[in-house]
């Protein structure tokens, strides 16, 4: 399918004895007797450490899908989106999940607390990623090159600039969910010191440092590897980081989100004709042209319990006939909507708007643990556009990459942005881009709008981007998800649901690293 996808697992594989995490979750340490000289001796050798930076983030670990990089942690609970989803999702308005595991009932009900496994799992993976972002920084010099006799130096700097994206993307979803977490860079000396904690205001300024050297220094937008960070890329995440600017540092940065859509617009992408193959198995085919980056999957070689297994196979059950969603031999049963999600399209059939993808007749949550007390939701297939079954280990993993940026968000970030107040847009190109994604929606014109409002694009995001890890990051930076403004089943812990505090905006830093880190200071209110 393309470099990336095949060879991320050798690369996974090879460097895995090299790095472990152990209580300090900032310190990196080679073991089992391999070191830095061997794994670096040759190009090969930093082709393979690049790979196991991408590898983090689709991969537990790179012996098969029970191994996990991260010790003391289940590996079940250390798969970056599987964690990430389950923290954006399970708290919002969109989405409920039956199984009674450790962590799940306090993440539905938007409560969890310090010690919530998958609060310690994101927290573990995403600094995990950056340890080895800083190993490789700190291997690859030109002096470390060239002592070395590496000649490949362009390349390697190719590799450098797109981990330095890798890294600042884990930063701000650090910043986005927690604050004010940890912070080492390849500057740091590895185990001298514990590290030091970082606010949300300098960690934002970080971030959009590096993000605005980046954008100059990666690829054009489309020119990578499908599936490798471009410019594209590095906008999108400036989108990202200045429309929620007034959470991260209370200023308004609206206007410098109209700058950086405007650059993805520009770039060259497009919708894609079918908002259904966006989320089948060959959407890297079909959807190329809307999918800005993607995290890319292997059903066969880079097979785990999350990524797109995870949110496939937690969708359905036996009842909803697995092998229509090609996972055969799969479906766990476990997220499902709230009645919030459905309602949201009025008419959630499908046959108006063909983004409804619901299957079931009990919109009620009356019953927290029953799987079918919801409507499930069929968006997500290991099934190809042509009707053939993904590529699969045994008839349950997926094959299926996940669209972590794409153009329909852009769209209605601009169209925040502008309605916020930001200047260098315009409200009738905002409802044109909104307009574009209804009428794919729609098939034509008829869901067409001519006015555009907040309330209005907060509920257009939940229709075009549901359950796709969005929708916790929405719902603060419109004021909805603590307070009493705005319930759904289950929020607060009651099936009427109830006011959450506003501390649960930010989630705790776990109770093992603040234990072990005297630097770190809890977030207020845990």
């Amino acid at each position: 399918m393309n470099y990336l996808k095949k060879n991320i697992v050798m690369g996974a594989m090879i460097i895995a004895s090299l790095t472990a995490c152990n209580k300090d979750v900032l310190d990196l340490t080679p073991t089992n007797d391999i070191t830095a000289e061997q794994v670096y001796k040759d190009f090969t050798g930093y082709q393979q450490a690049f790979l196991k930076v991408y590898g983090s983030l689709v991969m537990t670990g790179g012996g098969g899908p029970g191994a996990t990089d991260l010790a003391g942690i289940d590996a079940g609970q250390s798969d970056f989106l599987r964690l990430y989803w389950n923290i954006q999702q399970l708290t919002s308005d969109e989405t409920l999940c039956s199984w009674n595991d450790p962590g799940i009932p306090d993440m539905n009900y938007g409560t969890p607390d310090a010690s919530n496994i998958m609060i310690q799992g994101i927290y573990t993976r995403c600094i995990y990623t950056v340890t080895l972002v800083n190993e490789f920084l700190r291997e690859s010099t030109p002096e470390k090159l060239a002592a070395r006799n590496i000649s490949q130096t362009a390349d390697i700097e190719s590799f450098r600039n797109e981990a330095r994206f890798i890294r600042a993307y884990q930063y701000w979803v650090l910043m986005d969910l927690f604050g004010n977490p940890p912070f080492v860079t390849e500057e740091n000396l590895i185990g001298t010191t514990a590290p030091n904690q970082i606010m949300r205001p300098q960690l934002f300024d970080y971030i959009e440092t590096e993000l605005l050297d980046l954008e100059t220094k990666l690829a054009d937008p489309k020119k990578n590897e499908y599936g490798r960070a471009d410019k594209a890329a590095v906008w999108t995440l400036l989108s990202k980081l200045y429309l929620n600017a007034e959470v991260y540092i209370d200023q308004p940065k609206y206007t410098e989100a109209i700058t950086y859509t405007t650059k993805v617009i520009g770039g060259g992408y497009a919708l894609a004709s079918s908002y259904a193959n966006l989320f089948l198995e060959d959407n890297y085919a079909t959807s190329k042209d809307e999918i800005i980056f993607s995290l890319n999957y292997d059903g066969v070689q880079t097979q785990n319990n999350g990524g797109t297994t995870f949110i496939i196979n937690s969708t359905i059950n036996g009842e909803m006939i697995p092998a229509n969603f090609g996972v055969p031999t799969g479906g766990w049963g476990g997220n499902r909507t709230t009645s919030t999600l459905p309602l949201a399209f009025g008419d959630y059939s499908g046959a108006t708007d063909k983004r409804a993808q619901f299957f079931g007749d009990k919109i009620t949550n009356d019953d927290l643990g029953v799987f079918t007390d919801g409507l499930r939701i069929t968006k997500f297939k290991n099934m190809k556009s042509t009707g053939q079954a993904g590529a699969s280990q045994g008839g349950t993993f997926s094959s299926l990459d996940f669209p972590l940026f794409r153009l329909a968000d852009v769209y209605l970030m601009y169209a925040e942005a502008v309605l916020r107040g930001g200047t260098g847009g315009s409200l009738a190109q905002a409802i044109s881009y909104v307009n574009l994604i209804r009428q794919r929606a729609y098939g034509n014109a008829t869901g067409n709008i001519t006015a555009l409002t907040l309330d209005f694009i907060l509920a257009e995001r939940s229709r075009e981007l549901y359950f796709e890890a969005y929708r916790r990051t929405d719902l603060i930076r419109f004021g909805r998800l603590t307070g009493s403004s705005y319930i759904w089943p289950w929020k607060g812990g009651t099936l009427a649901g109830r006011s959450i505090d506003e501390y649960r905006n930010l989630l705790p830093l776990p109770n093992s690293d603040v234990i072990a880190n005297q630097n770190l200071t809890q977030n207020t209110g845990y």
